[in-house]
């Protein structure tokens, strides 16, 4: 994806932003990278506006990293925080990190880039600071979902055990704050089925994001239906 990126950049960032928010904002928001964004109108934002039948804006693109120190690529959404385009959300849908380990340390020795993003102590760094933003600016339930692990040797086989840790890290920060989730797209992703992936087995076939945006539509529907019966029990 590195060495990709400034192609990503020729070709999409004309178009990196072809959803745009409500005015004051709307229902659903995705924020994101190539994973959410892959397979054009059937993309796991699209999946979940089907599967829900609501309202969904996604902002996510290719190539994107969650911290990009490029103002010019983080102009066109290059870089996941500044996709945030502000407003009140009932959710707020977010994945990266993956093109930060890439591009930062290559895939190898990645400890400074992850703990950056997230720390040791699964309290600090950017994507926690970023997770209680939206929460406090929006009033959004915030999700963030986990990756999966690709089908055979992808360009990110190397960023696997680092991502796998920062995952760890958020999911045991988001249990531990109402209103921010954890949702893992590898409870639904069998990297032995190859047909789940695309031809560069990094990225989810159509099938693929129709598996991972239907789980992350039943999630929203059924966490919302746990807070409503707690709220009807007081």
């Amino acid at each position: 994806m590195r060495k990709i990126l400034p192609v990503l950049l020729l070709i999409t960032g004309l178009t990196a932003c072809t959803d745009s928010a409500p005015r004051g904002g709307g229902d659903i928001l995705v924020l994101g990278d190539s994973i959410m964004a892959w397979n054009g109108s059937a993309a796991i934002p699209d999946v979940i506006a089907s599967q829900t039948g609501r309202s969904v804006v996604s902002r996510a693109v290719p190539g994107a990293q969650f911290d990009n120190s490029s103002t010019i690529a983080s102009a066109v959404g290059f870089d996941i925080q500044q996709q945030f385009p502000g407003g009140r959300w009932n959710w707020v849908v977010v994945n990266g990190g993956a093109n930060d380990l890439s591009a930062d340390c290559g895939c190898g020795a990645c400890g400074a880039s992850a703990n950056a993003l997230i720390g040791p102590d699964s309290q600090s760094g950017s994507i926690p600071a970023f997770l209680q933003k939206l929460r406090a600016q929006t009033g959004a339930q915030v999700m963030w979902m986990g990756y999966y692990a690709g089908s055979g040797s992808g360009s990110f086989a190397g960023c696997r055990d680092d991502l796998v840790e920062i995952e760890s890290r958020i999911a045991t920060f988001a249990a531990n704050r109402p209103g921010i989730h954890f949702v893992d797209s590898e409870d639904v992703i069998d990297r032995a089925d190859r047909g789940l992936f695309s031809g560069d087995n990094v990225h989810p076939s159509a099938r693929g994001s129709a598996q991972i945006g239907a789980y992350l539509a039943a999630e929203i529907t059924a966490r919302e239906n746990r807070s409503q019966t707690r709220a009807g029990g007081l």
